[in-house]
């Protein structure tokens, strides 16, 4: 069997060392893949990033099955043409993928759906954005509409800080048409949990739990970031919590795009701030939705899963995901990534990675910044690996992940040092 991955970072790099884990699988393209992929046994890079010449080659190719891993080529309809195409793909189409690639989409359909979201307005005009915010007063968050990267969220502190966001996204044009239109929400407090499951239009089957740390410094400081590390699983989704997540958020949100007319298959992930009430219930909001797998999440995720995902993709493709089950190893799998000098403003590229970890059973790096040169592996982008260690218990998977770090080097490398504090006791 042969399959396709389309992306080049460390989640692409987690589901298709994840997918070469099968034995039936020959050879698991990578497009465009990074120098992590190129070196992975059973992994072969596809230098395509057009959608057509994807399809082409899955044709050529005799591809089983093609998973889909960024957000922008589903927001570019990949999915669409796949299908047009008769090649099974497994992600959501260009009009499901609205959910992430509209902040506005997203918060209409929940609040149409009456599925637990922060109050929100959205604007194209700074004046009426700078008016509402001194209405509301601080802190506010500021989201640009569309895709950015995972950068485009601006959490608003101070009222200047949140003037200057609008600002830059609607007069500076900080983020281009992404931020054309902005969605100014209420700010919402508690802890923050990834949950991620795979859809075939109707059946779902959850992920592993995840946590993972925006903030580029230690104790959750600095800019926000793709993300800096993650860990599985997430000890604030408690069973109670994974039932309430399933049925005021999950379900909703699948029943509600069948009935919106617009299906929704694929990986969907729910960023979710839970908090507790004054009763002692739990309080769980919906932060944001993407379309596919979180990263630094997946990383994590990948390394624990121990039931073939060949199995979970094909059932998913086929709308029987309700006949398979996920297996999960039962340590903790905990990532840290080691990022380029300058990011997230103005990440490095070109530094020399001179030493990497040995992977073994309870370590793997996976690369996602990185590029293969005549000198050897080089820094291609600003979050350049995760590094992830396996243990009993968050603490021991951190001392794996951070034994691992010390060995990676390239010149300006930033990490931050306490992925999982919030989960040591």
């Amino acid at each position: 069997m042969k399959v396709l991955v389309v992306g080049s970072g460390g989640r692409e790099h987690a589901i298709a060392w994840r997918l070469a884990q099968d034995a039936r699988v020959q050879t698991v393209f990578v497009a465009p893949g990074n120098a992590g992929t190129a070196l992975t046994a059973k992994l072969q890079n596809v230098e395509k990033t057009d959608l057509n010449e994807l399809a082409d080659f899955v044709v050529a190719n005799d591809v089983a099955f093609t998973v889909v891993g960024p957000e922008a080529p589903l927001a570019a309809g990949i999915v669409d043409l796949f299908r047009a195409r008769d090649l099974k793909i497994f992600g959501p189409t260009k009009a499901a993928a609205q959910l992430e690639s509209s902040k506005d989409f997203a918060k209409a359909f929940m609040k149409r759906h009456a599925i637990p979201t922060a109050d929100y307005e959205t604007f194209t005009d700074a004046k009426a954005a700078h008016d509402y915010v001194e209405r509301k007063g601080a802190p506010i968050v500021i989201k640009a509409d569309g895709l950015a990267a995972g950068k485009g969220v601006i959490v608003a502190m101070e009222l200047a800080q949140a003037h200057e966001a609008i600002d830059q996204m609607l007069e500076g044009n900080a983020f281009g048409d992404a931020g054309a239109r902005v969605v100014i929400e209420d700010f919402l407090t508690g802890e923050e949990a990834s949950f991620i499951v795979m859809v075939d239009g109707n059946h779902i089957l959850p992920m592993a739990s995840s946590q993972d740390h925006k903030r580029l410094l230690d104790r959750d400081m600095g800019p926000n970031t793709g993300g800096m590390g993650a860990y599985s699983p997430a000890p604030i989704v408690t069973a109670d919590i994974h039932d309430q997540v399933m049925r005021e958020i999950i379900r909703p949100t699948v029943d509600g795009m069948a009935a919106d007319g617009i299906p929704y298959t694929g990986f969907l992930y729910a960023g979710l701030m839970i908090d507790r009430n004054a009763d002692g219930t739990a309080s769980v909001k919906t932060l944001e939705f993407n379309c596919r797998m979180g990263d630094p999440e997946t990383q994590p995720i990948m390394s624990r899963l121990s039931s073939s995902l060949v199995d979970l993709v094909q059932a998913a493709i086929d709308g029987r995901l309700d006949e398979v089950q996920a297996q999960w190893d039962k340590r903790v799998a905990l990532g840290v990534v080691c990022a380029a000098r300058g990011y997230p403003q103005k990440p490095e590229k070109g530094q020399l990675i001179t030493t990497l970890p040995e992977d073994s059973e309870s370590l793997h790096v996976f690369h996602a910044g990185t590029k293969a040169t005549a000198e050897g592996t080089v820094t291609n982008g600003g979050r350049v690996l995760c590094v992830v260690g396996l243990g009993d218990d968050v603490r021991s998977a951190a001392e794996k992940a951070y034994e691992g770090v010390k060995a990676v080097h390239f010149d300006g490398m930033q990490y931050r040092t306490d992925i999982g504090y919030r989960a040591m006791k």
